[in-house]
Order: C-alpha cells, then structure tokens, then sequence
C-alpha cells in the first residue's frame, strides 16, 4: 500500500475530471495501436489466456502484515497464528473468490537457502498457506512486495540492469518455477506472480526495462501462469496510464487506488504528516456542507496543509467522481486490449466514520465492476480490514464493509 502522499499535479479538479477521461482514451488509442501493431500473433493467444484466468480474480482480499510488511518478526511463532485455514474458509463464505498474498523478498533469500537460492523453511509456511487457500477454491496472486531498502537496491545501476536486479530475475526464476509446480493441474489458472508491489523507480525506463526481463524471467519459469505487471511508482492511476503493454499477452495489468488521501488515509501516522491530525473525514465531500468542512478544516494545524484539505472539499469528491476515474482506467484497458485488475484499495479504520468508510469502498467497489474491473479490497484483518481477529482466534467479520463490497455475511 501506498505511504507517500501522490505529488500535486496528479489531484483531480472538477474541471479537469470532465476532461481527462476523453483525453486519456485519445492517447491511449493512439499508443495502444502502436503497441500492438508490433506484437506477434502469439501475443493475441496470451491475451485470451489472460482474460480466461481473470475471471479468477472479480472479488479478492489481500492476505497483508503477514508474510511481508513485519520487518522485525518472520518466524514460525507469529506467522503460524496470525492466520489459519479457518480464515480462508471464511473468505470463500464471505464471497472473495482470490487472495492476495504479500512476500517480503528479503526472508525469501535470506540464508540457510537451498539449491534454488530460496529460504526452504520460510518458503514451506507460504507454501502451507497457498495450499490451504487452493483447497478453499481461492486463487492466489503471489505479490512481491519488498520494503524501501530492496527497492532502493533495484534503482541503483544503468539502463536497466545491475546486480540486484539480477537477483531480483533469480529469485522470482525460483519462485515461479516452484509455484507453477505446486499443483500443476491448477496453478495455470489459479496462481498469479505480480512481479513487485510498488516499485518506487523514479526512472519509468528502467522500471519498464527491469519489469519486461523479470517477466521474461518468470514465463520461462512458468509457461502458463498469468503475470500481474505493474507501474513504475505508486501503482497508481496515473501510473498504469503510462505502461507501455508488453510483447508477453499473458498479462494482467494492475493499478491501486486510494483517492483521495485525505479522506482514505486520515489519522495515518505514516506517509503525509498532518493526516495524524484528522478523523471523521466526511465522504461524499462537497464544499456546499459548510459545516462538515469547518470542523474538519479546525482539526489541520497548519495553513498549507489547510489548503489542502480545503480542495478535498472543493473537488466534490462522490460516486461520480470516482467513476469518471474508473473509467478513464477502462478505457486505457480497450485501448490497449489488455484485462485489468485494482489490487488495492481501501480506508484506514481507525479514526474513519464507518458509514462514510463503507460508502467509499461502495463506490469504489461499483466503479470496479461497472468497468468490468477486478478488485482485491486492502485488507484483511490489519486497520483497513473486513474483519477484525485476536491472533489464533476466529475472526469476526465487519457486516457494514461485507455490504459495501457486495458480499454476504456468512
């Protein structure tokens, strides 16, 4: 999930909402025909391919804070209770159909490490944890998801190569190869490889670069798999925008979607400064509730920052501007022929009105699937999750998110 706040220049004004979808088909049209007039025919059978194995993907979970994301304990003792296969089982019963599994890459290759360079005992805890979501009928999107000192390895080097990036291709060339055989009858259509969760690679081109050798890499490894790509920063919006479709048809193409901050991310400790500050950030936002927005412009200490709290206000931010943003994500997708999966998003629990949180997530939700789009809510148990759960215990689902995603309390 995102931590920093987006730069200025991707907020979306009222005027510049009605604009940017029409103007962002043309260019995608344009680039999208580019793209593929240099393909092979091939290609056009990996695209089908990709599409059939979405289907696998419409209503998802991520599976966060477990396998990655808990820097100072990957052992045995936290990661064998902090989930079971009695939550899989209830995320089938919810209605979720696949699960997103977060890897920290850095326990993965971190000694003792057997032939293929993987760490054989934590790589056999996610291999539980695969299975036991298999055997509940969810597919699995197996998501690299590294902390920034990886990914600040990954920026160093020229053009798109480097010693860590050849690291990086020889750990998902294991990874792939092991999964695509852990249930050869299924894992084609079943399991997912997302080559790295927001990359942070302020050069697109040598994200680009490294992205079409690792996917390289993995098809090699696994022939069959659907590859989830990824843009350059944040995964964002924006980010997905400026892919270039890759020659490998056998691809799902990926954004994340969080706007807007002040409202998903209020009372965040990390990331921006001053969200810490806000709580019971009204959505829908309009600047005609002059009341909502008084109150929560009192609780921002600093004039700057003020300001842009006020412009969430003054943005209007509702189901149709979320929609019109969905949209412009659909039309990039025609555009270029591709199918098309949101990976994340979701509110910050803590100190956000459930009613509005769920109303967000509602429209979010609908946006995704009105456009055909793929979803997989941010998270499961963690402080944007759907259930709430004491470690070893039986979760308790949410009824107000199940609702707003559409789902069924079971």
């Amino acid at each position: 999930m995102r931590l920093l706040r987006l730069s200025s220049w991707l907020r979306f004004s009222r005027r510049r909402i009605l604009l940017v979808p029409g103007l962002l088909l043309v260019l995608a049209l344009l680039a999208g025909a580019g793209a593929r007039a240099q393909q092979p025919g091939s290609r056009e059978a990996g695209v089908r391919l990709a599409r059939e194995h979405a289907r696998h993907l419409r209503r998802g979970i991520n599976a966060s804070m477990w396998f990655a994301q808990s820097p100072g304990d990957y052992s045995a003792a936290r990661t064998n209770r902090y989930m079971d296969d009695g939550d899989f089982q209830l995320m089938a019963r919810l209605g979720f159909d696949h699960v997103r599994l977060p890897i920290d890459p850095d326990p993965l290759t971190r000694g003792p490490l057997n032939a293929d360079g993987l760490n054989a005992e934590f790589l056999g805890r996610v291999d539980r944890a695969v299975r036991q979501m298999l055997a509940a009928n969810l597919a699995v999107i197996i998501d690299v998801h590294p902390e920034e000192p990886y990914k600040f390895r990954l920026r160093q080097g020229t053009g798109n190569g480097g010693p860590d990036v050849d690291r990086f291709e020889a750990m998902w060339a294991a990874l792939a190869r092991h999964f695509a055989a852990l249930d050869p009858a299924r894992s084609p259509s079943m399991i997912f490889f997302e080559v790295m969760n927001e990359p942070e690679v302020e050069d697109d081109l040598r994200w680009e670069g490294i992205e079409a050798r690792t996917i390289a890499v993995i098809r090699k490894a696994a022939p069959e798999n659907t590859i989830v790509a990824v843009g350059a920063h944040w995964d964002s919006l924006p980010d997905l925008l400026r892919v270039t479709p890759f020659a490998d048809g056998n691809v799902i193409y990926n954004f994340h979607f969080y706007d807007p901050h002040e409202f998903t991310h209020q009372g965040a400790t990390w990331g921006t400064g001053w969200w810490r500050y806000t709580h019971n950030v009204p959505y829908p936002a309009s600047a005609a509730d002059a009341a909502a927005m008084g109150r929560v412009l009192a609780q921002v200490p600093d004039a700057a920052d003020r300001l842009d709290m006020e412009d969430y206000f003054l943005d209007d931010w509702n189901a149709r501007h979320i929609r019109l943003l969905m949209d412009a994500a659909s039309a990039w997708g025609r555009a270029n022929g591709v199918p098309l999966i949101c990976d994340e998003f979701g509110v910050f629990r803590d100190h956000s009105d459930p009613q509005a949180r769920a109303a967000w997530l509602r429209d979010v939700r609908t946006a995704l699937e009105a456009d055909g789009i793929g979803w997989t809510m941010w998270d499961y148990r963690s402080n944007f999750g759907v259930v709430t759960k004491v470690d070893g215990q039986a979760a308790v689902p949410d009824a107000v998110t199940v609702e707003a995603l559409g789902l069924k309390m079971p």
